[in-house]
């Protein structure tokens, strides 16, 4: 007996990225080719080899939730989440005082809240003792100095759980940090639990920042990332022949999805479809994509199927396209795979390009820039691409945004230790 799917739709958005401070300030940014990138300012990296990094300019959680003094303690990841949702609760038009809170839910993909760096190294620098850190002198002066509320701050599940406290959802409550492709898994999940019903509202999406001394520096001891600090604004290069590494981002991108009868009957603006979910592993290394794409190919299958869709009706893809050797090209390939011929027909860009790599949060705000694709008619570029690599031949949307209409689009993500998730959206077709 054949089981009936809820459909799920999207009816709220909003994001916090390096390009600006809100939805249409991002797409804007994207649209025109605009550049996120600049040297660190949030600590001195004169000394790493990478000195760049794409960090959201300005924020203040002030500007975006009252009574912001409650949250001080709380990492940037969790205020930068905070923000984002109360704007794609404002954007949804989704009134908590007449909603079931037990019907609503929150699911995110965010990293780790990064506390009190200085603190910790000065109760370093205390404790050494002839070349050695001595352990007892650390502990003592930890106990009497670190905040236990910042220690408990550095759980990824904390976003999720102040986003659910200030909004009032008491359904279900997840997070995932599952690398790069944290926060599209995290809306292919909250989607499953809205076609099964467990709610029918989700709040799905993610948030991270890594623009610290040791996510820099450890970023640089896998060589990650671009060295190319002479030319900040044209360091990320996604499908460059001269690509040298991605460029770290930060931010936050949150997804009001709604089941569509539920949407409907609160008269909600509907601003596309989520069709499809797929997920895999590659299981090979943790920092490369098997070389024949087999994850990547697995998850864009997946989704096609979930959605029940052509090969040909994929119209646009935001790709993963971070701007590694590897990565770039692996994806190219694995994309000609799933597609064969149309692959050359379908434009393909990485927003990448301009507000670098946002991590867990990256999944989310490309989903969304997917489904500003859909709403206005108009594809961003890949800025930097000045020399093709002859691996990388696919249409990739060079410099400069394109008019097209498009009614189905694929976000790809795929996270440093091979897990892949790839979320299909489409126009609204009102019925």
């Amino acid at each position: 007996m054949a089981v009936h799917r809820r459909r799920v739709v999207v009816t709220g958005m909003a994001m916090v990225t390096p390009l600006g401070g809100n939805l249409e300030e991002t797409w804007a940014a994207a649209v025109a080719g605009r550049s996120g990138v600049g040297y660190i300012t949030r600590f001195d990296a004169s000394t790493l080899p990478t000195r760049i990094a794409a960090e959201v300019k300005n924020f203040s959680l002030a500007d975006y939730v009252a009574e912001a003094s409650r949250y001080e303690e709380c990492g940037l990841n969790t205020k930068l989440a905070l923000a984002a949702a109360s704007m794609a609760l404002d954007h949804s038009g989704l009134d908590m005082d007449r909603e079931d809170p037990y019907r609503v839910g929150v699911y995110l993909g965010a990293g780790e809240g990064h506390q009190d760096f200085e603190t910790f190294m000065r109760l370093l620098r205390r404790a050494y003792r002839d070349g050695l850190i001595d352990v007892p002198v650390f502990n003592a002066g930890a106990v009497a100095e670190l905040s236990a509320r910042n220690e408990l701050e550095q759980s990824p599940n904390m976003a999720a759980a102040h986003v659910a406290g200030f909004v009032g959802a008491y359904g279900p409550n997840s997070n995932c940090l599952t690398a790069c492709a944290a926060s599209n898994q995290a809306i292919g999940e909250a989607v499953e639990l809205l076609r099964m019903g467990y709610a029918d509202v989700m709040l799905s999406g993610g948030a991270h920042s890594m623009i610290h001394p040791l996510g820099v520096t450890g970023f640089n001891l896998l060589t990650a990332l671009s060295t190319r600090n002479d030319e900040p604004q044209k360091a990320s290069r996604p499908f460059d022949l001269h690509r040298d590494g991605f460029v770290l981002g930060e931010g936050a991108g949150i997804v009001v999805l709604e089941e569509l009868e539920h949407a409907k009957r609160r008269g909600a603006r509907i601003y596309a479809e989520v069709l499809g979910y797929g997920l895999s592993a590659d299981a090979f290394r943790l920092t490369d994509p098997h070389e024949d794409g087999r994850g990547a190919v697995q998850a864009m299958q997946h989704a096609l199927r979930d959605a029940g869709l052509d090969l040909s009706a994929i119209q646009y893809i935001n790709a993963h396209g971070t701007s590694t050797r590897e990565g770039d090209t692996v994806e190219t390939l694995a994309i000609k795979k799933v597609f064969g011929e149309h692959a050359y027909r379908i434009p393909v860009s990485s927003t990448k390009s301009m507000m670098g790599h946002l991590i867990a949060a990256a999944g989310v705000v490309e989903f969304i820039i997917c489904v500003l694709v859909i709403r206005d008619g108009v594809i961003p570029p890949t800025i930097n691409l000045e020399t093709p690599d002859p691996e990388c031949d696919l249409d990739y949307v060079p410099n400069q945004a394109r008019e097209a209409r498009v009614d189905i689009a694929l976000s790809n993500s795929f996270g440093f230790g091979g897990q892949n998730a790839c979320v299909i959206v489409g126009r609204y077709a009102g019925n």
